[in-house]
């Protein structure tokens, strides 16, 4: 089937099926057009929440279905693409994070969203790549466990000079993988652009950045800013959203190499397979699910001051 009918068609059977369909940043373009909502992980599971459809369509990877579930129980979670999963995600297990409490007593757990349902559960509190900063700032003790990704960690402690840090040495494979040299090539090839960093790069690469965003963060920064180019710090993915939003300024990777490959497994024809059998489905046992859910909660009460 063609490209435009079967795009055609997903839409049909999302309507059919009460459906919406869910995209992150980091889709495909064809994607990415035939989603109903574009955006971070845990944004979409949030906005899609507040809706009537009775069936997600989670085009993604798959704690980012998870955490779909966890805050819609009721709804049905597709996920089109079930082999996808987040190497960062995979690196940490509840084990892990129960010998972090034991080694270090009385210091919070603060997990960011990229994580899987059994790990959130062992958390005390969830963040954001946006929010780490503001989430650890809510929390009085000195001691604080960030996980799983030690970038983020570390790139948290930047602001807290008061306090120790104490990370997974968990990692995103492509945020990880971009170097200063390459930020200082694209620099040198792009001289009027600005560098912007996503807070998973590794801390020289940050040392580098004019901005410091999520992929959301990135979007808006972009939108807003008067600069005319911009070197972008994550995967290539987010290029296409960033050129189609702003289609009067430039966009370079800062490497293209930054290509997260599970991102990239979820076709047209799985997402109209998933509508079509109503199959494969995500779900979180429910007590896993219910401690998820109270360290997401915990987080979502914070003021976004």
């Amino acid at each position: 089937m063609e490209k435009e009918k079967l795009s055609a068609e997903i839409r049909r059977l999302a309507k059919d099926r009460k459906a919406l369909i869910l995209a992150h940043n980091y889709q495909p373009p064809e994607i990415q057009d035939i989603a109903d909502l574009v955006g971070d992980s845990l944004e979409l599971s949030l906005k899609a929440a507040q809706t009537e459809a009775e069936v997600i369509v989670f085009c993604g990877v798959l704690f980012m279905a998870e955490t779909a579930h966890i805050v819609s129980p009721e709804k049905i979670v597709l996920f089109p693409a079930p082999q996808a999963c987040c190497a960062m995600a995979s690196m940490i297990t509840p084990e892990d994070v129960r010998a972090l409490r034991e080694a270090h007593p009385g210091a919070p757990v603060v997990t960011y969203v990229n994580s899987y349902a059994e790990v959130k559960a062992e958390s005390d509190i969830c963040c954001t790549s946006a929010n780490v900063v503001r989430v650890i700032a809510t929390l009085p003790e000195k001691e604080i466990i960030c996980l799983p990704d030690m970038n983020l960690a570390q790139y948290a402690q930047r602001f807290f000079p008061d306090k120790k840090i104490i990370y997974f040495e968990g990692f995103c494979p492509f945020h990880h993988l971009l170097t200063p040299e390459e930020v200082k090539r694209a620099k040198e090839a792009h001289p009027e652009a600005l560098f912007i960093a996503h807070p998973e790069c590794r801390p020289e690469v940050i040392d580098l950045a004019d901005h410091v965003a999520s992929t959301s963060g990135m979007l808006k920064f972009c939108r807003e800013s008067e600069h005319r180019e911009f070197i972008i710090g994550t995967e290539v993915g987010l290029l296409y959203p960033l050129r189609k939003q702003n289609p009067d300024k430039k966009f370079y990777p800062a490497s293209e190499n930054m290509v997260c490959e599970a991102m990239k497994l979820t076709t047209l024809e799985l997402v109209y397979q998933a509508l079509e059998k109503m199959e494969p489905r995500v779900e979180v046992p429910e007590d896993i699910r219910k401690r998820a859910l109270r360290a997401v909660k915990r987080m979502l009460e914070i003021p976004r001051g």
